[in-house]
């Protein structure tokens, strides 16, 4: 079964470290996590994130629950990470984040090259539920970013 890629790309206005700090701490995942995935940490905080770390989540896919355990298989300061499922919803998950400096903020990608279960029905489930539901998961991320990382008014700009 060939694997899958989902991209998505956002421009936020924060410079590269600072995302990649905002990232450092697994705790915010929550903020940018649909509410209704019911997603908890269940690694106990504060997480050092670094290459090797693990970490342990519970969410709810349909509402199901399931426990999902990453560890970090790529760390490149302020630049990239990565992160891969060892045990969780998925036959594959690999999920790289670049970060990369443009126009006074950070164009910031998410790539998930994933594969999910199903067997032979593999190309209906991801074309029914998997990739629907990966789309709606990565456009509330980007409105999250999008309110977290609002940028403050111009006082100059007429309306």
């Amino acid at each position: 079964m060939t694997e899958r890629i989902f991209e998505k790309t956002i421009w936020v206005p924060a410079s590269p470290g600072y995302l990649f700090d905002f990232f450092s701490r697994a705790e915010n995942l929550q903020l940018v996590t649909p509410s209704w995935l019911s997603f908890q940490i269940l690694t106990p905080l504060p997480i050092e994130m670094r290459l090797g770390a693990r970490i342990d989540y519970r969410i709810r896919l349909y509402g199901w629950p399931v426990t999902w355990r990453t560890q970090i298989t790529g760390w490149e300061p302020p630049r990239r990470f990565e992160d891969t499922q060892l045990a969780g919803p998925y036959r594959l998950w690999v999920h790289e984040h670049l970060f990369e400096a443009e126009n006074a903020g950070t164009r910031m990608v998410d790539r998930v090259r994933y594969l999910g279960r199903g067997g032979p029905f593999e190309p209906l489930v991801n074309s029914l539920l998997v990739r629907s539901r990966l789309e709606k998961i990565f456009a509330f991320r980007e409105e999250a970013f999008r309110q977290l990382f609002a940028q403050p008014p111009d006082p100059a700009r007429k309306a």
